[in-house]
């Protein structure tokens, strides 16, 4: 796999920049020294010189030393940083990913003014287990640049390439998604405490029952009506808690969450 041989830079190490890290450095094709990573402050990156990665906080020469290179900044940032580096990106050698939100391929191309393959990507933080899905846009026709970044993100979960209309979209339900999951998943906890169990014991059947649920999907690729239907029996327990979800405004509380986060990215 061409991904196994490329020096990779991540720009600004945060916390997604970390999962992807984690996700990388878990593949065991891929050379911990082809890795360079970067934080305006070092210090909370130290623990993992022990890796073999490259730990600075010079952007430049960072991204001049990369073929591929990560940009892992807030939006409000990403524009000016690579304004920064435009002078040492290589049409001939570099692929640009970023993963700001709400910052168009059509800006980066402006900023850098460099004809290079510049991909947009959103992950999410299950990248830190090798669990992430990625959506990935590109108007780049270069066939052998979209291999390689899509080998990338294959390499801390799965990916699919979407148009970079949806990437919004993208980022609510795949990257904020996460988030929405797993306070679902508070809630159940704590309901199986109220009923009973101890904390350890809820979020272990808790967090193995939301899993099966997906497994249930990701395989089968059915509506998950047709897998509720299978444990809802006429007065059952089940429909009725589901019932009474329903009427507490369960659904309606999610979509709007969902589309609240939407239209607070910035247009």
């Amino acid at each position: 796999m061409i991904i196994h041989n490329k020096k990779i830079a991540i720009i600004g190490c945060g916390n997604l920049g970390l999962s992807i890290l984690n996700g990388l450095l878990a593949d065991p094709n891929i050379n911990p020294k082809n890795i360079t990573v970067t934080k305006r402050k070092t210090a909370s990156l130290e623990h993992l010189a022990s890796t073999g990665i490259q730990i600075t906080s010079d952007n430049r020469k960072a991204a001049q030393e990369s073929e591929l290179l990560i940009v892992a900044l807030k939006p409000y940032s990403i524009l000016e940083i690579l304004g920064e580096l435009k002078d040492v990106l290589d049409q001939n050698r570099h692929i640009l990913v970023s993963l700001a939100t709400g910052i168009s391929l059509k800006q980066i191309q402006s900023t850098i003014n460099v004809s290079l393959p510049i991909f947009r990507a959103m992950p999410n933080t299950a990248a830190d287990v090798g669990e992430s899905l990625t959506c990935i846009a590109t108007t780049s026709s270069d066939e052998s640049a979209k291999d390689l970044v899509t080998q990338c993100f294959n390499s801390i979960g799965n990916s699919i390439h979407i148009n970079e209309e949806l990437m919004d979209a993208a980022t609510v339900l795949g990257a904020c998604g996460i988030a929405y999951v797993l306070r679902f998943m508070r809630g159940m906890i704590q309901g199986g405490i109220e009923i009973g169990f101890d904390a350890h014991t809820a979020t272990t059947i808790v967090t193995h029952t939301v899993k099966g649920a997906a497994q249930l999907l990701i395989e089968r690729k059915q509506h998950p009506e047709h897998e509720i239907d299978k444990v809802t029996t006429p007065k059952g327990c089940t429909i009725a808690g589901l019932n009474e979800m329903e009427h507490n405004g369960f659904s309606s509380a999610l979509i709007k969450g969902i589309v609240t986060s939407y239209n607070k990215i910035e247009k």
